[in-house]
């Protein structure tokens, strides 16, 4: 091709104005920059007539990818407002021409928006303020707290042992201490050591078991009448020669003793041995019953809270832990304390959150900088964009702080959304700026360009992104509602800081001319291809969508809210191994009635529910059949009476051992010929042999460990023989009060059955339940509840987010198939996140699940940033500045979320692995379905074909 004078002749046609005025384009170097004709002429001669290559398919689509650097059509959006272009250029050049009194505006602004932020806002670690208080089950479960107080703000200490009494004795202790250390605990007890219960427990066994074990009593009465009287090791050994003596006369059957005698073997030979061990008289007298109620003994400490710490709980919590270390039980490992509760699980949730934070922040920087060297090269571009981050952050903060006051759990991840959204509006406008100072060597000049071209996109991105986060404001989700307003302004703020604090530091700075490409030049063949084959593409994508939808049924929600935390904290492990009993269950279900009998005629309606385990009320806690068991335990007492209360005993002495051991040896002795091998008797006289030859100090230890639990359980034994009927008016206030309401109204305690324990059985007794109590609350309740409030939420959210960023780009865009270019990569990304979380699979959960609006953002950001290019006549993508901008924007976006899926809180790192997930796919979706789209559409009405014909028509 020769390029002559004659064909320059025929560009000489009145020149389309750039946008800018007439003394502003005189700034221009070169006089072909007046129109978008000479415009294209510049583009061709500065690419050194490097070839165009043509792919004609058609009347519209035969699109040019020109030469890597060069722009193609039109700079100015036909369809775009003037207005808006002008107004963008007037701040450009305002910010260029007063760049210190702005700059030095936003030191201030910034200064004095952290100076007021760090005495104002504050972060509410309650979960349950995340949700609205006008929700039902918010109102019942608030209610409830009002109504029963005491269930509140919990610190659970949970105590085992090797024995019960043990554990008793070191939940006692424990305790005792608490209670006297108002300094950390508002209240403190034990619900399960009522003196009630040791009175009136042989009550609430059924008859059948009632009859053996008082049966037991007995015939055991010569044994016990022993040890009532002398309740020490010497009487215990001289319980032993009495059966040792009858073994030998043939007149006691040893059978109904074995489990006794073999306690007795095991204790004996093991302080013959030196390591003397408890005696547990609840298991040697009650049996099996003992275990019944499981293991584990509570104690139930309110405390104070510090709520200036982000774990409010720590110092009470380090308090219960420092009084429980100083537990001779507890020091000598024969008992375990843990502690869990609503305050522990809070806190040991911010601890995890904290743990590596450091180290994860270090590293996410040191990326994020690395990715911003690439994208814009030079260190005073990244400085730039870095200060005009900490300034907006600031100044959104200053908003929260203002607005709403306390952050919550969820509000509080604004500030990680600011920087993964806000930072692209800067590289965009940067990437650009360097683009334009390619084409002329004036600072102001690029950056009315930079603003013209770009300013419009990311004004429209910005809005769009804010309408998408506003989506979320009216829902009932407080916890998102509040991020959505943060992070809807916040990215208002992020704008407006980008076109004016920005261009000023860009003007001090002044960061030299560019020389090189700017774009991603080896992907011009990327280009080429997409355009060759973009009809396979979308035929791909269009499956890829399908499934999409096919699978969108199958997502599935975690409900469980301990599931989203740290599975190896202490709170967490003693709350799951409570769980699978259901007498300690947490996930219960509570229901308040008008009154007493209305709660027992409620609790029997509830209890023959398939998966309800048993649905207790006060009610429950007046035994049935109580004429016959009162007649039995009456009888049995009588027979007893005398044996349980002999007079005073000696003083137990070493000397006075060494006879009973030898004395019960002897007789054991005489009974070996009718014993049976492996009798424990044999047992026990091996261990007596060598008990005796053992010191004082030892007999001692061996007194204590073998009977030190006898003279309690003894007791015990006596209250229990001394049962009273039991009636709803006998009940002690300890145990109504945790049933009835000062206002007599009464609680209903609905617990589970074992297959209840997963989300879809946890659900299933949620709906069994509230069939019949429509207003039950309760953990079980709540955590249902939450999750159908949080789905609902964002379905809501979801819809009104894609109808407020289709009328936000529709307002600026115009027209309706250049909103669907955007929609539609949007849709299509979120569809893929959906095949990519079914199949993995990855459930959502509490923590993730704010990952949507994120996916929203940047997807249309990205999205929108192309379509903009496309409508003024661009058509390479992929190997544009645009592309260079969002490829290195997604990256530091990528970086910053990514770190997240490292967390060691599980919540977190579900949320950063869903993140990376969605910017995956929204990658995928912006570079390579979005050029096929936009490829296979025609393009604006003001854009002519761009074909060979027509190239060269132009240049002659």
């Amino acid at each position: 091709m020769i390029f002559t004078p004659a064909a320059l002749s025929g560009m000489r046609s009145e020149p389309r104005a750039l946008g800018t005025s007439q003394s502003s384009a005189s700034n221009v170097d070169g006089a072909a920059l007046r129109g978008c004709d000479r415009f294209r002429l510049l583009c061709v001669l500065r690419a050194g007539w490097a070839g165009i290559e043509t792919r004609s398919t058609g009347p519209w689509n035969r699109a040019v990818v020109p030469p890597s650097g060069t722009i193609s059509g039109c700079d100015r959006d036909e369809k775009a407002p003037m207005w808006v272009q002008t107004k963008l250029a007037a701040i450009a050049r305002i910010s260029s021409r007063h760049a210190v009194w702005l700059v030095l505006a936003g030191v201030l602004l910034a200064i004095g928006s952290a100076f007021y932020t760090a005495h104002h806002i504050g972060i509410n670690t309650n979960t349950d303020d995340l949700f609205s208080a006008n929700l039902p089950w918010r109102k019942a479960q608030v209610a409830m707290g009002k109504d029963f107080p005491q269930y509140q703000d919990l610190l659970v200490g949970v105590i085992e042992a090797k024995t019960p009494e043990e554990a008793d004795a070191t939940a006692a202790a424990i305790a005792k201490a608490a209670a006297a250390d108002h300094a950390h605990f508002r209240t403190v007890r034990r619900p399960d050591d009522l003196a009630f219960f040791k009175q009136e427990g042989l009550l609430f066994l059924d008859q059948k078991s009632l009859e053996t074990l008082l049966n037991n009593l007995v015939v055991a009465q010569p044994f016990i009448g022993q040890l009532a009287a002398d309740p020490s090791l010497r009487g215990l050994l001289g319980a032993i020669g009495l059966l040792g003596q009858g073994a030998a006369q043939g007149q006691v059957d040893l059978s109904g003793y074995s489990t006794a005698l073999n306690g007795f073997a095991h204790g004996l030979q093991a302080a013959a041995d030196g390591h003397p061990v408890p005696l547990s008289w609840q298991r040697l007298l009650g049996g099996s019953l003992t275990d019944r109620a499981g293991p584990a003994r509570f104690v139930l400490a309110q405390p104070v809270q510090n709520f200036g710490s982000i774990e409010p709980g720590a110092e009470a919590t380090a308090a219960l832990r420092q009084i429980a270390a100083h537990v001779p039980t507890i020091e000598s490992g024969r008992a375990t304390f843990r502690i869990t509760g609503q305050i522990a699980l809070a806190d040991q949730q911010f601890a995890s959150l904290t743990q590596g934070i450091f180290a994860d922040t270090v590293i996410s920087v040191v990326l994020i900088l690395v990715w911003l060297v690439l994208a814009v090269r030079r260190l005073r571009y990244i400085l730039a964009i870095v200060l005009t981050l900490i300034l907006g952050l600031l100044l959104t903060t200053f908003f929260a702080a203002v607005a709403i006051g306390t952050l919550n759990l969820i509000s509080v991840a604004f500030a990680v959304l600011f920087v993964g959204l806000a930072i692209d509006f800067a590289i965009q406008i940067c990437v650009r700026y360097r683009d334009e100072r390619r084409l002329t060597t004036d600072a102001e000049t690029a950056l009315v360009q930079t603003l013209r071209k770009t300013g419009n996109s990311v004004l429209l991105a910005a809005v769009s992104i804010a309408a998408g986060f506003f989506a979320f404001v009216p829902t009932s989700f407080v916890g998102v509602a509040e991020l959505g307003l943060i992070a809807g302004v916040g990215m208002l703020i992020a704008f407006a800081c980008t076109i004016t604090f920005l261009p000023a530091l860009i003007t001090l700075l002044h960061p030299p001319a560019e020389g090189g490409e700017i774009g991603i030049v080896g992907m011009a063949a990327a280009d080429t291809l997409l355009l060759r084959h973009r009809r396979p593409v979308l035929g791909v994508f269009a499956v890829i969508a399908l499934a999409g939808i096919i699978l969108l049924p199958h997502i599935t929600f975690d409900s469980d809210p301990l599931d989203t935390q740290d599975q190896h904290t202490q709170a967490v492990e003693t709350l799951r191994a409570l769980a699978s009993n259901p007498v300690t269950n947490p996930y219960s279900i509570d229901v308040l009635t008008p009154s007493v009998a209305a709660a027992a005629a409620k609790a029997n309606r509830l209890g023959r529910l398939p998966l309800v385990d048993q649905a207790l009320s006060l009610s429950s806690f007046v035994p049935a059949d109580q004429t016959a068991k009162l007649n039995a335990i009456a009888d049995t007492s009588e027979l007893l009476a005398p044996t349980l209360n002999p007079g005073p005993s000696a003083p137990v002495t070493p000397g006075d051992i060494r006879m009973a051991a030898a004395t019960a040896d002897k007789a054991i002795e005489s009974a070996r010929p009718k014993l049976p091998p492996g009798s424990p008797l044999l047992a026990i006289g091996q261990a007596l042999k060598k008990l005796v030859t053992e010191g004082d100090s030892q007999l001692m230890a061996a007194n204590l460990a073998l009977t030190g639990f006898l003279p309690v359980e003894l007791q015990n034994l006596r209250l229990s023989l001394a049962a009273q009927p039991v009636t709803l008016a006998s009940l002690p206030h300890d145990l109504t009060v945790d049933w009835i309401t000062p206002d007599g109204r009464a609680r209903v305690q609905v617990l589970p059955k074992p297959e209840a324990m997963n989300s879809t059985g946890l659900r299933h007794f949620v709906q069994q339940v509230t069939r019949i109590a429509p207003d039950a609350g309760g953990s079980a309740v709540t955590v249902i509840a939450s999750a159908q409030t949080i789905i609902g939420a964002f379905r809501e959210a979801a819809v009104l987010a894609l109808v407020a960023i289709a009328a936000m780009l529709l307002l600026f865009l115009r027209r309706p198939r250049d909103v669907l270019l955007v929609m539609a990569p949007l849709v299509l990304s979120s569809l893929m996140t959906v095949l990519v979380i079914v199949l993995l699979p990855l459930p959502l959960n509490f923590a993730n699940i704010i990952a949507l609006p994120l996916l929203q953002g940047v997807g249309v950001s990205f999205n929108l940033y192309f379509v903009m290019n496309w409508r003024a006549g661009e058509r390479r993508f992929l190997a544009s500045p645009t592309a260079r901008a969002i490829l290195f924007s997604a990256l530091t976006t990528g970086t910053a979320f990514g770190s997240l899926a490292f967390s060691h809180h599980p919540g977190t790192a579900s949320m950063g692995l869903l993140l990376l997930l969605s910017l995956a796919c929204t990658l995928i979706a912006t570079f390579i379905f979005e050029p096929a789209l936009l490829y296979a559409v025609p393009p604006p009405r003001n854009i002519a074909p761009a074909d060979t014909t027509e190239t060269e028509e132009r240049v002659r």
